[in-house]
């Protein structure tokens, strides 16, 4: 009918960074996605609130940054652990929305309550591909002939069990759903959850053929930084756990790939973008098919980013950009030529688009709920308090579907992007990529403005979820003018010997108090 809601197709990739072709990046072969970009708003500076999966899904997914969450690693259901908080799919339910998730949306097991947080955010019980239990097992063709568990894994698919893998199969389920709504008056909410790039990069191997060898680089910046505060690092311990990486011999916890691996490593990881992104423009031309393209808003997202040997590191598990800037794209329908197609399926291996309206300000994974909802037509939830442990429905992020238009100046001062991570130690340790809660006694807050990143680590007390402003055990200060691949930190104690003085006199304060105290 006239006044029906827009449907809503959510599409979130795992680990994926801005390596896209519509977010400038020359390597990258991913015409869907760039397809969707051009049709759509592409917000160039958007950012996750802690650079590892389960925390930043549930942020995102209840529009809470992790110190409402209270999850920092993967051992916590937030509705038991800190407070019974809307999701974003639930709240779309609440409004009359058919849900369904498929593939890897919450994290799944304890985080999401072992059923994907069905039946609250969910209408139906969530779908998992079944191939995805192969994942971690030994798939991948070695030069001995032997099956391994590697990293670097492209596979013949008619091979593999079932002739198919995870994000084939979860693409299939996506379709299925899709027709089966077709008809039917309520409007839907569709999330798909993509596996892929993240590790082991189990793909079909002809992806690899878009990325000859001899023409990948190195990152620009591949040695570790000389003021990088050993808080800060981190030591990239599931690559490490790989077979092929193993041989490699590296020493823990500052030892560096070998370079022509390293290069594998950067051609297998833009391969499964590819591989991922062949299966989002199945997703797009079937809402062309099917006569949804008029009325189903498209969302593409990543919970984080990924590092390909920048700063001498590897995955997320950080508060740099590389580890925590994500692509988000928003696209509305309306306004399409008539009989013109929205979402033709393009071949990635023989032709490329450009991009459409592109935003610069700087945005965060918490506000995707409140965006989403708008564009939706729904009401915006309302800002939390401070403290909003009690408070079902309210967002911690901003609703960014006002942007300014194009053209004026989106470079506004007060833009500013937090992120942050966890570590149990002032130096690398086995368990310093995902400390479990009890183990973690710093927190690396980290403040992203256009003029710099600034990050303290500060000590944290777990049993309490307080921070000690003035155990401070290191600083990160980049800017961005002259260093924007944050090589350089110019962090200096006097700097912050002047932000003590303010603090001293106040009571244990929140992240978000002593936010607003020093840099509003």
């Amino acid at each position: 009918g006239v006044g029906r809601k827009k449907n809503v197709l959510f599409i979130m990739a795992d680990d994926l960074r801005t390596s896209l072709g519509c977010y400038g990046d020359p390597v990258a072969k991913s015409p869907n996605i760039d397809q969707l970009a051009s049709r759509g708003q592409v917000f160039l500076n958007a950012f996750a609130q802690q650079a590892v999966c389960g925390p930043s899904r549930v942020s995102m997914l209840t529009s809470r940054r992790p110190d409402t969450t209270r999850l920092y690693d993967f051992n916590s259901y937030w509705r038991v652990h800190s407070g019974n908080y809307t999701t974003l799919p639930q709240y779309f339910k609440s409004q009359g929305y058919f849900t369904m998730s498929v593939g890897k949306v919450f994290h799944p097991g304890i985080a999401s309550n072992n059923t994907d947080d069905y039946p609250y955010s969910w209408s139906i019980p969530a779908y998992h591909p079944p191939s995805f239990t192969y994942e971690k097992q030994k798939m991948c063709k070695g030069e001995d002939g032997k099956l391994h568990i590697n990293l670097l894994c492209a596979v013949n698919v008619t091979e593999q069990p079932g002739g198919t893998l995870p994000d084939l199969e979860s693409t299939e389920e996506a379709l299925r759903l899709l027709k089966s709504r077709v008809n039917d008056d309520d409007p839907f909410f569709l999330a798909v959850g993509f596996h892929k790039p993240h590790i082991p990069f189990r793909i079909p191997q002809e992806y690899l053929t878009l990325y000859p060898l001899d023409q990948m680089t190195l990152a620009s910046d591949p040695d570790i930084p000389e003021r990088l505060p050993t808080v800060a690092y981190n030591p990239w311990t599931d690559v490490r756990m790989r077979e092929d990486v193993q041989k490699l011999n590296i020493s823990f916890p500052y030892g560096s790939i070998p370079k022509d691996f390293q290069l594998r490593i950067r051609q297998h990881y833009y391969a499964a973008v590819s591989y991922m992104d062949a299966q989002v423009g199945r997703l797009l031309s079937a809402l062309e098919d099917l006569g949804l393209a008029d009325n189903t808003m498209v969302v593409f997202t990543s919970d984080h980013g990924w590092s390909l040997g920048e700063h001498g590191e590897w995955a997320k598990y950080s508060n740099f950009d590389v580890a925590t800037r994500v692509p988000l794209i928003f696209f509305v329908p309306g306004g399409n030529e008539a009989g013109t197609s929205t979402f033709p399926f393009i071949d990635v291996l023989r032709e490329s688009v450009h991009s459409g309206k592109v935003r610069s300000r700087l945005v965060e994974l918490v506000d995707v709920f409140p965006t989403v909802s708008y564009l939706a037509g729904l009401k915006v939830p309302v800002q939390c308090p401070d403290i909003s442990f009690q408070v079902e429905l309210c967002t911690e992020g901003e609703n960014r579907a006002y942007a300014a238009p194009q053209g004026q100046s989106e470079r506004t001062p007060e833009d500013v992007a937090f992120s942050q991570y966890p570590r149990p130690a002032d130096t690398p340790q086995e368990n310093s990529d995902l400390p479990d809660l009890k183990d973690i006694k710093i927190m690396g807050y980290s403040l992203r403005t256009w003029d710099y990143r600034y990050t303290l680590w500060l000590g944290f007390n777990p049993k309490t979820f307080q921070v000690n402003v003035s155990d401070v055990h290191a600083g990160e200060l980049y800017m961005s003018a002259d260093d924007p691949g944050q090589d350089k930190n110019i962090f200096n104690n006097s700097d912050y010997s002047e932000i003590m003085r303010k603090t001293a006199s106040l009571p244990q304060v929140s992240w978000n108090s002593f936010y607003r105290l020093f840099f509003s």
